[in-house]
């Protein structure tokens, strides 16, 4: 197995989530993987979750003691990335996931774009869902399609299953 890229930065489940993203890939229009990897993780954790027909998902986490009965807060990111590289690069954002490194300072993918905005969001989501010693209401965690390429994830997503006022 491959040495964790990322291993040693905090906080260590958002990277982790974040290089498991990464690992998989996820351009525009071809982000069924990702929705995939992000329902397998709601369904071995026992959290209800909805993917609809586009692969929007939304996972639903609960409350931490104390904050079950709080409004639920909406957290959003989106499943695909802008697909960018240097004329030399060999990857195939259809088929392979992305290089990434670190020096210290940034984090970055080798040869091409990271779609970090994307990337983060969906990790940060993931970590929080997964947390055992955070605090929160309940969540809603919404990650939607093709935002790069005309936000069709969010015009064709269902809002109504959303009971959460407050998106972040």
């Amino acid at each position: 197995m491959e040495a964790k890229k990322l291993a040693g930065l905090e906080p260590a489940s958002v990277f982790g989530y974040f290089e498991e993203i990464c690992a998989i890939p996820h351009g525009s229009r071809n982000t069924k993987a990702l929705s995939d990897f992000v329902v397998d993780f709601a369904r071995t954790r026992g959290l209800r979750y909805v993917q609809d027909e586009m692969n929007n998902v939304i996972v639903y986490g609960p409350g931490t003691c104390g904050l079950e009965n709080h409004p639920p807060v909406i957290l959003q990111g989106h499943l695909d990335m802008v697909c960018e590289k240097d004329a030399d690069c060999d990857i195939d954002f259809s088929e392979d996931g992305l290089r990434l490194a670190h020096d210290g300072q940034f984090i970055f993918a080798e040869g091409t774009t990271l779609g970090g905005d994307d990337g983060i969001a969906v990790a940060m989501a993931l970590a929080v869902l997964d947390a055992k010693d955070l605090a929160h209401p309940r969540l809603e965690c919404l990650f939607t399609i093709d935002e790069e390429t005309g936000m069709d994830g969010a015009v064709g997503f269902d809002a109504s299953i959303l009971q959460g006022k407050r998106l972040l």
